[in-house]
């Protein structure tokens, strides 16, 4: 009996299939070049590119970021879940065996029918010691399939933490240099503000002489509160952009430590790459694939539903009422079965499980073409924004030069009597406002070159999470043993 029994089970595992469609990648229609061709673009994106500022405190703020963000610490923890579960379900592709040990005393009632037998002992003890097993053998590859979307998902949560590893980076460093932007503004119109206030006072010693009207009074002071109004509006924005980014820093809203000035920042390099480049450098579009990888494998899973379920149970073990005598031969007992299991009426049920699970995969491949092409739009939107930046810095500061120019004149001839102090004002605003306008080009700059490295993806993710100091699997689909 048992002969037949093990020649079935070879064949079986000699015979079995995987049923569903075997993953292959989509074909991808990828742009030769970029729009915008960058002729001083560095291979720089394997690269801690942020170090390129030159700026220590920056340095730190990032590796803080790194290290204490709540983010990355939830990432990190999520893909720890999905490892247990990895494990969970590749562990039904083997037998599960348990052990049993038991001792118990029991009394029987003696009103039992067939009565319990006078010379038997009531109460009786039993001691019994068990090895069962249960193996269902994956004929048809539901297990496999499903052991396959479970390693996807795994690799999918992981990509998604080196995501937010990318996000929380670009977000100090884009949070840092518009603070030190901010700071800049805040200089310019807190300088602009005292230079109008002594202004104002000299006015109000002319005017209480008698030497000049109230209608330039006025104006003046006008000049003043609107400068001063700024002043506030900058101040607001520093404290709250202060609080954002200490929130990317893991930490309760407090001050942030300043390194260099906008100005003395040292831009980073254009980073170089092609379209194609980015299908293997963002972790967003690895992500989407592996959840691609996950939802094909749920088709076979789905698809095996229709076909039996082959299990095969077993025990052997030792059971006396005698403690001295378990271990005895006699004491010996064990059993082995084989089960099938065929559906033969769902009223659909199967039938609507494939049929889901196919527009599932449906649905992730197209997510997945389509995470593609947001990946080359942002990277062409970075691009054409760090060109356009720079040249309207260009514009600004020669714009900037000629209002310097002409607010000096116009103090000249207001001095030598050849036009009134709202010439000198007007000159004085335009140049306040040209100088707020250029260090917030210099700031959107900064930002361009920084989405641009985000956008773009690269080795220095891998790199950045080495410094993040958490004991993290580095997983990969060469690092993870198939199902």
């Amino acid at each position: 009996m048992t002969k037949p029994i093990i020649a079935a089970l070879l064949i079986f595992l000699t015979t079995s299939c995987t049923l569903g469609p075997d993953y292959r990648r989509p074909t991808i229609e990828t742009p030769s070049a970029w729009r915008l061709e960058e002729g001083e673009s560095r291979e720089v994106v394997n690269t801690l590119w942020w170090e390129q500022f030159e700026d220590l405190v920056l340095n730190s703020l990032i590796v803080t970021a790194l290290q204490e963000n709540k983010e990355i610490r939830l990432a990190a923890f999520r893909v720890e879940e999905f490892l247990g579960r990895y494990g969970f379900v590749r562990s039904t592709l083997f037998p599960q065996v348990n052990a049993l040990a038991l001792g118990q005393q029991k009394r029987v009632t003696e009103y039992s029918n067939p009565p319990w037998p006078s010379t038997a002992d009531n109460p009786y003890s039993d001691y019994q010691a068990l090895l069962s097993a249960s193996w269902e053998i994956d004929l048809w590859g539901k297990l496999r399939r499903a052991s396959e979307a479970a390693r996807a998902e795994l690799l999918s949560t992981e990509e998604a933490r080196r995501a937010v590893i990318l996000t929380v980076v670009t977000a100090v460093a884009v949070a840092y240099t518009d603070l030190r932007d901010l700071d800049k503004q805040l200089e310019i119109a807190q300088r602009t503000a005292q230079s109008r206030q002594e202004a104002f006072d000299l006015f109000q010693l002319r005017f209480d002489r008698g030497l000049i009207s109230e209608l330039e009074l006025k104006q003046i002071e006008s000049e003043v509160q609107a400068t001063l109004v700024t002043v506030a509006s900058l101040q607001k924005a520093i404290v709250q952009q202060e609080n954002a980014l200490s929130l990317l820093l893991g930490r309760n809203p407090s001050p942030i430590r300043r390194g260099k000035t906008v100005d003395d920042l040292v831009l980073p390099e254009v980073p170089a790459g092609i379209p194609s480049q980015l299908l293997g450098r963002r972790p967003d579009i690895r992500r989407a694939e592996q959840d691609l990888i996950a939802a094909n494998a749920r088709i076979g899973v789905a698809r095996a539903l229709y076909f039996p379920t082959i299990s095969l149970t077993g025990f052997l073990g030792l059971e006396s009422n005698d403690l001295s005598k378990l271990f005895s031969g006699a004491a010996r007992n064990w059993n082995y079965a084989a089960s099938f299991t065929q559906p033969v009426f769902t009223a659909g049920g199967i039938a609507g499980t494939v049929k889901a699970t196919e527009a599932v995969q449906q649905q992730a491949s197209t997510r997945y073409q389509q995470t593609i092409q947001n990946a080359f739009r942002e990277v062409e939107d970075a691009l054409i924004d760090q060109a356009k930046s720079r040249e309207q810095l260009m514009f600004q500061k020669k714009q900037l030069e000629a209002l310097r120019g002409y607010f000096s004149l116009a103090k000249i001839r207001y001095a030598n009597g050849y036009t009134s102090f709202l010439e000198v004002l007007d000159a004085e605003r335009g140049l306040f406002n040209t100088e707020l306008s250029y260090t917030q080009t210099q700031g959107l700059l900064f930002r361009a070159l920084i989405n641009l490295y985000k956008a773009m993806g690269g080795g220095w993710v891998v790199e950045a999470d080495k410094l993040t100091g958490v004991d993290q699997p580095r997983l990969s689909p060469s690092e993870v043993n198939g199902p």
